[in-house]
């Protein structure tokens, strides 16, 4: 229930965009660009939503893994990203399997995009079964690398472990290879991505590096919010409903407008916007430790294909990007997913520490935990079928956007914020210029 106060405090703008993530103030500068005022209401005391980044005694640690894949047209084409530094991580990956790290990919090769597939032919003992089975899975990767991705949009949609087994790669390399590097690009553990969207995610790893934004994930949303004029985010402004002229707020009164774009998370926005489709998630927690000396010497990202504990992947971020840590300091960040997320914390941590003191060859047990922080809807999921595209007008002057509208990943956030901000702008009559797909970069 709105105070008289509060009713009575009416504030004016074009545009209301509710919500600060990565979709929100991708549209926000997209809108601002074409000469349209906005206003950007956050409900949380911070910009950047599931993009953010603590900082506890000089360490900055993300509240989600952000994995950029790089090159990647999406940032190169959102406003306001020009200055956005991305720290590689080692090419490839390394794998734990059969209780040895394998590496695939060369980080210090310079044949270009397709090492990881061609590792898989060469790598030692053969840890993804005989040389038939590894050189069908490296013809899969080849192929899906070559593949123009109009031709991967127009295959059939299946779960991808049920496509993976239809196209013939061995089950041994989904079960040691495929399934652990998925888990990291989609948070996934069982497989239930829509195979399109999988396929993607593979073509673009295969196809280039994986990366981290340098000084956290927060850097992303400060560049786009440092490109808005002064004062268009205000942040502690929770709206409570939302129409095409107004959006009320629980103590800031209303905001009318001639439109308003709803920037939240999926619940959120389906709270907003009753008869939106509330989808699935996948849980997931972040661990952030520091030791003394680094475990391992280079920015890897290491893969647990033996699921010997509750850690599906983890990488010594400090060592790509040391901005991260107070000088001299070394900064573990590890991910849980699945069921194993939401357990009790003391528990998590102890698992994953004997884990870890196996993956990395050195005893755990003396680090310190940071942080750690568990979100049960971090990751919208994609069962098949997806719609790579959701509609993001709702009517005129009514808006939606956010990962759950294209892909579960940053780069949907962004791609979903510019689609609503030029559905908006059509609606005013302004016709942006059209412009490719942003599935013609999806990976």
């Amino acid at each position: 229930m709105l105070s008289s106060a509060a009713r009575h405090n009416t504030h004016r703008t074009d545009v209301v965009v509710v919500g600060a993530g990565l979709a929100g103030l991708s549209a926000a500068r997209q809108l601002v660009d074409a000469g349209v005022s906005v206003t950007v209401l956050e409900a949380a005391p911070y910009v950047g939503g599931r993009m953010c980044t603590d900082e506890i005694d000089g360490f900055r640690l993300d509240r989600a893994p952000q994995l950029f894949p790089t090159p990647c047209s999406e940032l190169r084409r959102t406003p306001g990203l020009g200055g956005l530094a991305l720290r590689p991580l080692s090419a490839g990956v390394l794998l734990h399997i059969g209780g040895r790290n394998q590496r695939f990919g060369d980080a210090r090769s310079t044949r270009g995009a397709l090492n990881a597939a061609r590792a898989l032919a060469s790598a030692a003992r053969a840890p993804l079964g005989g040389a038939l089975d590894q050189a069908r899975a490296t013809a899969f990767l080849n192929r899906l690398a070559a593949t123009p991705v109009d031709r991967l949009l127009a295959r059939p949609e299946l779960a991808v472990s049920e496509a993976l087994h239809a196209r013939g790669v061995p089950a041994r390399t989904v079960d040691g290879f495929l399934r652990p590097l998925l888990s990291a690009l989609l948070s996934d553990p069982d497989m239930s991505t829509s195979s399109r969207v999988a396929e993607l995610a593979l073509r673009g790893f295969v196809r280039g590096r994986l990366c981290l934004p340098a000084g956290g994930a927060s850097a992303v949303t400060e560049l786009l919010t440092a490109a808005l004029p002064p004062g268009t985010v205000r942040t502690g402004v929770r709206a409570v409903a939302a129409s095409t002229t107004s959006v009320e707020t629980a103590e800031h009164g209303q905001f009318a407008c001639r439109a308003v774009l709803v920037a939240t998370g999926a619940r959120a926005a389906a709270e907003l916007l009753p008869g939106l489709r509330l989808p699935d998630f996948h849980p997931v927690t972040v661990l952030h430790h520091t030791a003394d000396e680094p475990p391992l010497g280079e920015p890897a990202l290491l893969l647990d294909a033996d699921r010997r504990g509750p850690v599906s992947h983890t990488a010594v971020v400090s060592e790509a990007d040391p901005s991260r840590t107070p000088p001299g300091r070394v900064l573990i960040t590890s991910t849980v997913l699945g069921v194993d997320a939401s357990e009790p914390l003391t528990a998590l941590d102890k698992a994953a520490r004997t884990q870890l003191g196996e993956l990395y060859g050195a005893s755990a047990d003396g680090w310190q935990l940071l942080a750690a922080h568990h979100d049960t809807e971090a990751v919208p999921a994609m069962r098949a079928p997806h719609d790579l595209r959701r509609p993001v007008r709702v009517l005129s002057g009514l808006y939606v956007c956010g990962d759950h509208r294209e892909t579960s990943t940053a780069r949907g956030a962004l791609a979903s914020g510019r689609r609503a901000a030029r559905a908006a702008l059509r609606d005013f009559g302004l016709h942006p210029a059209e412009e490719p797909s942003p599935l013609a970069a999806a990976a």
